[in-house]
């Protein structure tokens, strides 16, 4: 890994391990992003915008110091996702966000990796109590938002796209 992204932390899960995004991700990313799927997360995207997705999130990390842990299988090194916290430029406070690839889903895979960024968030950088932007056609990751303990806040708008707005409870005592 390079030294710029040396300071992202590594999380393990007991079955994932959620790490700095790199260049390597970006044919999966691309392809992810050029489908329909995509459009929950500011998809569809051409490969050059695949490409400005992977920079902005190693920029994110660079300039706010946390961001999206790209999340590792630790059984086979599978990429399938990502997860964690982004606060950009209209945000109303910063999110805990959550993606994985089709072949990942149905496992806990986004469970898992979302309490562990939650956890880490609320430990290491003060950020507790989160909230969660989810399209209100998004049936999966509202009841991911209720598994992980989050209430439903109010609605609201994300870069002027009507969602609701999920409230995750404070992690520390």
């Amino acid at each position: 890994m390079s030294a710029m992204l040396d300071h992202i932390p590594v999380l393990d899960t007991q079955r994932l391990t959620l790490r700095a995004p790199k260049k390597a991700d970006l044919p999966t990313l691309t392809a992810f992003f050029e489908t329909e799927r995509s459009h929950m997360v500011g998809g569809p995207a051409d490969a050059t915008g695949a490409f400005t997705k992977l920079t902005a999130r190693i920029g994110h990390w660079a300039v706010l110091g946390y961001g999206l842990w790209h999340i590792d299988s630790r059984e086979n090194g599978d990429f399938l996702g990502w997860a964690g916290i982004i606060n950009p430029p209209g945000w109303d406070e910063p999110e805990l966000g959550w993606t994985l690839f089709a072949h990942a889903e149905g496992k806990g895979y986004a469970f898992e990796a979302a309490r562990a960024a939650r956890a880490f968030a609320a430990q290491e950088f003060k950020l507790d109590g989160l909230i969660s932007y989810i399209h209100p056609d998004n049936t999966r990751s509202r009841a991911l938002a209720e598994k992980l303990g989050a209430a439903y806040e109010r609605d609201g708008a994300v870069m002027g796209t009507p969602c609701q707005i999920w409230r995750h409870p404070k992690e520390a005592a």
